[in-house]
Order: C-alpha cells, then structure tokens, then sequence
C-alpha cells in the first residue's frame, strides 16, 4: 500500500517542479523530501522526474500517476476536513494575502473591518505582490491568496475568480497648463509620462500603447502607486492608471481625472488561490470571505 506521505511529496514536487518547493510546502527538510522521491522512483520503477532549466519535468508515467493521486488525495483530505470545522468566531488561524500597493490602498482597510467583524483573532499576513513568482508562492503555501489583475502564469489548476473590471483614464495636475477638460491624442502624446513597473502587474498599458504604434514621452518610472499623487501634484507629468487609484488621488487634491482619447481594455481583477492545500477548512473560509466580500469592498 502506498504511504499517503510519500503522495503528498509526489504531487508537491510535480506541482513546485522542485524538490525544495516541495520541501517548503510540506514543511519538511529538502533531504527528507529528496529520500521521499527516492522511495516513490524504487516503488514505481520508474525516473518520474528528470531535471532540466525548467525544474523537475515529469515523465509520462508520473503525468498519468499525478491525475491518479491527485484526485484520491483530494477526495481523502476533503473527507478529513468535512470532520473538522472552521470557527472564525474563534480561531486564531494566520492567513497570508499577497496585494501590490494599489491594492493595499483601495481594499485593505475595509478588508482588516471585515474580517475583525467576522474573525477578531484570526492574523492576517499582506506581503508585496511579486507577479513572477505568485504561482510559487500559491503552490509552496507562502501565501494563501492574491488578488491581482489576470496573471497567465499561474497554474491553471489554481482557483480563480474573476473580481471585477476597471477602466484606465488619465490623472493630471489640477492646474496644468495645457490640458483642459479634454484630452486629445495629441496632447496625450505630446506631454511626459509616469509609468508604474511591469512588477505591479500594470503591463498591459504599455502593451497596448506599442501596438498602437503610439510612443510616449517617458519622464519617470516608479516601482509602485505610493507617490503617484504628490508627484502629479507637483509637475506637468500624466499618468495612465485605474480608475478607482485615480479617484483617491483625486479625492485628496492631488489631480483631476481626465478620459484617455483611445481605447485601452479593462484591467481585470481576479483572485488567486489553492484551497486544497493545507488546512483545507481555514483556506477555503478565507478563499470564499474574499471572492464575497472584495468586489464590494472594492466598490464602495
């Protein structure tokens, strides 16, 4: 009979694509997880995973052993979990959320109300959105969710829901000296810029504006949201973003909001996350408190 332990380390280094993701997800020591494979590829016969650039590539038979595993090992942790239950009301259980600082601004303090009404001893970890290495962070455990705008790199076995929409417009000094009330493409074009780096998951801006074949004026480039504001306030830049940022600054005085003269799609904003990983019962309240609660969090 195949120990139970020996599957969760399989289909921890299938899903990490590494021994040491496995390790971190499972809590457990790179060599016990290095002696747990050793034992999987005696047992079955077989290489199961050859190392590459890319990490720890499956064979075909560990491909067709993992849909086997996964789904039995869902369905007994599912059965366990369905024995235990999750008390908000009391439970002193750390959840971990990755947010950039756009998010942080917009959602998280109606998010710390909420859940103090729901759940006023649980701990709630928020860590810096870093979109290249969300899907590891997600499947190693290091956070329990994100909400970010749509990212195609995490792993399509991931949870998902789509949050809501925003639509970019631009943010100007509310004294700027050549823009009015409208905003033309030539004064788009014409003025200098503030981009927010790709690390934020804004990319698709930029993306847009090349395949437009338009070029801009780039005076600065900021690795977050933080000072967007101040810095509007006190030059003749532009910057393209959210509506929702764009409200906040402009609610403080720090610009006006000005319709962009082209067409750019809406930033979609999706949760993240893998409720079958670790404490089944926790994550899954923690996954479902926030797919009901951000949108209208986020609205108001």
């Amino acid at each position: 009979m195949m120990d139970l332990n020996l599957v969760r380390v399989f289909i921890a280094i299938y899903e990490t694509r590494s021994v040491s993701g496995a390790a971190d997800r499972l809590f457990i020591t790179q060599p016990s997880a290095s002696y747990a494979l050793a034992r999987l590829r005696s047992a079955t016969d077989n290489e199961l995973f050859k190392r590459s650039r890319k990490g720890m590539l499956p064979t075909p038979v560990a491909s067709h052993l993992y849909k086997v595993f996964k789904q039995s090992l869902s369905g007994i942790e599912t059965a366990v979990a369905d024995t235990r239950s999750f008390s908000p009301e009391t439970s002193f259980h750390k959840f971990s959320l990755a947010l950039s600082d756009l998010g942080e601004q917009l959602l998280l303090p109606r998010l710390v109300k909420h859940l103090r009404e729901l759940a006023p001893n649980v701990q709630l970890e928020v860590l810096p959105i870093e979109m290249m290495r969300i899907d590891e962070w997600l499947l190693t455990g290091k956070v329990d969710a994100t909400l970010c705008s749509r990212n195609e790199s995490i792993s399509p076995i991931a949870q998902r829901d789509r949050i809501m929409d925003e639509r970019y417009v631009c943010l100007v000094n509310n004294q700027h000296p050549r823009i009015g009330g409208e905003l033309t493409l030539h004064d788009y074009l014409a003025e200098q810029h503030i981009i927010v780096s790709t690390i934020s998951g804004h990319h698709m801006v930029e993306a847009q504006i090349k395949e437009y074949g338009f070029e801009r004026r780039i005076a600065l480039e900021v690795p977050h949201f933080t000072a967007l504001g101040e810095i509007i306030a006190s030059s003749e830049l532009l910057v393209t973003i959210p509506l929702s940022a764009a409200k906040i600054y402009a609610a403080r005085g720090n610009g006006r909001i000005v319709e962009l003269p082209f067409q750019l799609p809406n930033l979609e904003v999706y949760l993240y996350g893998h409720t079958e990983i670790g404490d089944i019962t926790a994550k899954t309240w923690f996954y479902n408190t926030l797919k009901e609660a951000c949108p209208v969090l986020m609205e108001n």
